[in-house]
């Protein structure tokens, strides 16, 4: 058995509350903003829902057309499906996997830039994740607002930690290199 993508639980979490045809799946993913923690393509989610077919974790309930638009096939989630969800999720949320994410990468190679140069860029990414937070911010506000209640929110609430904790982390090392407590070493020595 395949382990299920970021994609594959949010498509599988999206049919356990209900059957939908997969562009519905899509318009829900994007407008509950759930592209800022998982990687959202109409492609890439129809495959995964061609894919969780082959694995018999969801199926095809019916297909409708509504005027010129194409054929859509609604799903629903097979309780073997709930089964693999339920599983994933636990086994997501108790063991810690390392990601290898970029930043951390390109973090310990700032040295190959010069000190403005870095500096400019750190500036950058504060900026932007400023930005990234205001829009978080937002959005957990408009969910508290309509009563959304707090467990389906809890992923946007742990990217705001994680994001404010790197602005922060960003802006205390612009300081120390700018005060010279963290020496920059020049390029090429």
């Amino acid at each position: 058995m395949a382990e299920l993508t970021p994609l594959a639980i949010s498509v599988l979490a999206l049919l356990n509350e209900r059957p939908m045809h997969a562009y519905e799946m899509y318009q829900l993913l994007i407008a509950r903003q759930n592209d800022r923690i998982v990687k959202v393509r109409p492609g890439s989610l129809y495959h995964t829902v061609e894919r969780l077919a082959g694995q018999s974790y969801v199926r095809a309930t019916g297909t409708e057309r509504a005027g010129n638009r194409p054929e859509r096939t609604t799903y629903e989630i097979t309780p073997d499906g709930d089964e693999a969800l339920r599983r994933r999720v636990e086994t997501g949320l108790e063991k810690y996997v390392y990601e290898y994410p970029l930043f951390p990468v390109v973090l310990s190679e700032a040295h190959n830039l010069d000190v403005e140069d870095a500096l400019l860029r750190f500036r950058r990414r504060v900026a932007d994740l400023d930005n990234w937070l205001a829009e978080l911010d937002e959005a957990i506000a408009t969910a508290r607002a309509e009563g959304v209640r707090e467990p389906y929110w809890l992923g946007g609430a742990y990217l705001q930690a994680q994001l404010a904790a790197e602005r922060d982390w960003l802006a205390t090392t612009i300081e120390r290199i700018e005060s010279k407590d963290l020496p920059w070493v020049p390029r090429n020595t």
